[in-house]
Protein backbone atom coordinates (compact mmCIF):
# COMPACT_ATOMS: atom_id res chain seq x y z
CA UNK A 1 0.00 0.00 0.00
CA UNK A 2 1.32 3.31 -0.75
CA UNK A 3 1.03 5.59 2.13
CA UNK A 4 2.91 7.91 4.23
CA UNK A 5 2.20 8.13 8.13
CA UNK A 6 3.28 10.63 10.17
CA UNK A 7 4.31 10.60 14.28
CA UNK A 8 6.14 12.18 16.70
CA UNK A 9 3.74 15.66 17.64
CA UNK A 10 2.48 16.57 20.55
CA UNK A 11 2.25 19.25 23.05
CA UNK A 12 5.83 20.98 24.33
CA UNK A 13 6.74 24.16 25.99
CA UNK A 14 7.69 27.58 23.84
CA UNK A 15 11.79 26.54 23.32
CA UNK A 16 11.12 22.75 23.77
CA UNK A 17 11.85 20.23 21.06
CA UNK A 18 10.34 17.18 18.73
CA UNK A 19 10.70 14.92 16.62
CA UNK A 20 8.63 13.73 13.50
CA UNK A 21 8.76 11.05 11.35
CA UNK A 22 7.42 10.08 8.59
CA UNK A 23 7.34 6.76 7.22
CA UNK A 24 6.90 5.90 3.80
CA UNK A 25 5.83 2.33 2.29
CA UNK A 26 4.51 1.06 -0.99
CA UNK A 27 7.35 2.93 -3.72
CA UNK A 28 10.82 3.84 -4.12
CA UNK A 29 11.17 6.54 -1.28
CA UNK A 30 15.25 7.63 -2.76
CA UNK A 31 14.07 8.57 -6.13
CA UNK A 32 11.67 11.17 -4.57
CA UNK A 33 11.77 15.08 -2.79
CA UNK A 34 9.94 14.63 0.43
CA UNK A 35 8.39 17.91 2.05
CA UNK A 36 6.71 18.83 5.20
CA UNK A 37 3.78 21.45 5.36
CA UNK A 38 2.15 22.51 7.93
CA UNK A 39 -1.45 23.93 8.96
CA UNK A 40 -2.21 26.42 11.43
CA UNK A 41 -5.65 26.95 12.93
CA UNK A 42 -7.52 28.83 10.30
CA UNK A 43 -4.52 29.55 8.40
CA UNK A 44 -3.79 28.19 4.86
CA UNK A 45 -1.25 24.70 4.36
CA UNK A 46 2.45 26.52 3.90
CA UNK A 47 5.49 25.12 3.09
CA UNK A 48 8.27 24.20 5.85
CA UNK A 49 10.89 21.99 3.95
CA UNK A 50 11.93 19.94 1.42
CA UNK A 51 14.55 17.30 1.28
CA UNK A 52 15.64 15.96 -2.27
CA UNK A 53 18.06 13.69 -1.01
CA UNK A 54 20.71 16.24 -2.32
CA UNK A 55 19.96 19.17 -0.81
CA UNK A 56 17.34 21.04 1.48
CA UNK A 57 15.38 24.10 1.58
CA UNK A 58 13.35 25.97 4.22
CA UNK A 59 10.70 28.54 4.64
CA UNK A 60 12.43 31.34 6.31
CA UNK A 61 10.32 31.37 9.37
CA UNK A 62 11.72 27.66 10.54
CA UNK A 63 15.58 28.21 9.18
CA UNK A 64 17.84 27.72 11.82
CA UNK A 65 15.35 26.12 13.80
CA UNK A 66 14.39 22.87 12.13
CA UNK A 67 15.98 20.66 10.38
CA UNK A 68 14.85 18.32 7.72
CA UNK A 69 16.75 14.53 7.41
CA UNK A 70 15.78 11.47 5.77
CA UNK A 71 17.13 8.09 6.32
CA UNK A 72 16.73 6.23 2.61
CA UNK A 73 17.15 2.73 3.91
CA UNK A 74 14.44 3.16 6.74
CA UNK A 75 12.27 4.99 4.25
CA UNK A 76 11.64 8.02 6.20
CA UNK A 77 11.89 11.84 6.63
CA UNK A 78 12.52 13.39 9.78
CA UNK A 79 11.50 16.78 11.07
CA UNK A 80 13.73 17.88 14.18
CA UNK A 81 11.87 20.98 15.83
CA UNK A 82 13.89 23.12 18.36
CA UNK A 83 13.34 26.66 19.93
CA UNK A 84 9.65 26.06 19.40
CA UNK A 85 7.71 28.96 19.38
CA UNK A 86 3.62 29.65 20.27
CA UNK A 87 3.18 30.60 16.24
CA UNK A 88 4.79 26.94 15.01
CA UNK A 89 1.23 25.50 16.59
CA UNK A 90 -0.25 23.41 13.58
CA UNK A 91 -0.74 19.92 11.87
CA UNK A 92 2.02 19.14 9.78
CA UNK A 93 1.92 16.93 6.98
CA UNK A 94 4.53 14.62 4.74
CA UNK A 95 4.33 15.42 1.11
CA UNK A 96 5.87 13.06 -1.43
CA UNK A 97 6.32 14.28 -4.85
CA UNK A 98 5.28 11.03 -6.34
CA UNK A 99 2.73 11.17 -9.85
CA UNK A 100 -0.42 12.88 -8.35
CA UNK A 101 1.47 13.55 -5.11
CA UNK A 102 1.09 11.64 -1.76
CA UNK A 103 0.16 13.18 1.58
CA UNK A 104 0.54 11.76 4.85
CA UNK A 105 -2.70 12.37 7.85
CA UNK A 106 -0.55 14.70 9.39
CA UNK A 107 0.55 14.98 12.99
CA UNK A 108 -0.25 17.74 15.54
CA UNK A 109 1.93 19.76 17.02
CA UNK A 110 1.10 22.32 19.78
CA UNK A 111 3.29 24.94 21.59
CA UNK A 112 2.15 26.21 24.75
CA UNK A 113 2.76 26.67 27.95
Amino acid sequence: QVQLVESGGGLVQPGGSLRLSCAASGFTFSRYALTWYRQAPGKEREWVATSDGRSTSYTDSVKDRLTISRDDAKNTVYLQMNSLKPEDTAWYYCYASIAGGLWGQGTQVTVSL
